[in-house]
């Protein structure tokens, strides 16, 4: 009988964290992946910390991911960006999911947050 009591207080513990873990790992997920998609796509030229201070975002005059400028651009608005490119910016819609691109933008936002 206590073996029983114990389990069932063991499922009720897992039970109620459940929702916390999966509703903060989603959103944690999503920008270590857009991590992973930017530091391999976009690194060499926005720069490891998304401030485009790189030789070629100089030469381009690339704008700052973190400034509040481009952190005001709605997420359609980034991911259409990412999607269709934006002069000299490559579109990136026939290499990204659309899942890849909605990463990106999680972690352009958490970019802007460390800074």
């Amino acid at each position: 009988m206590k073996n029983s009591i114990r389990k069932l207080q063991s499922l009720m513990a897992v039970g109620c964290l459940l929702p916390v873990l999966s509703s903060t790992s989603s959103s944690a997920l999503a920008a270590t992946s857009g991590e992973d998609t930017f530091k391999a796509k976009c690194a060499m030229c926005h720069g490891q910390d998304g401030s485009g201070n790189t030789p070629m975002g100089k030469r381009t005059k690339l704008r700052d991911l973190r400034s509040a400028e481009v952190q005001k651009e709605t997420d359609d608005e980034l991911a259409s960006t990412i999607k269709d490119g934006k002069s000299p910016m490559p579109a990136y819609g026939k290499t990204l999911s659309a899942k890849e691109i909605q990463d990106l933008v999680a972690y352009i936002r958490s970019i802007a947050k460390k800074s």
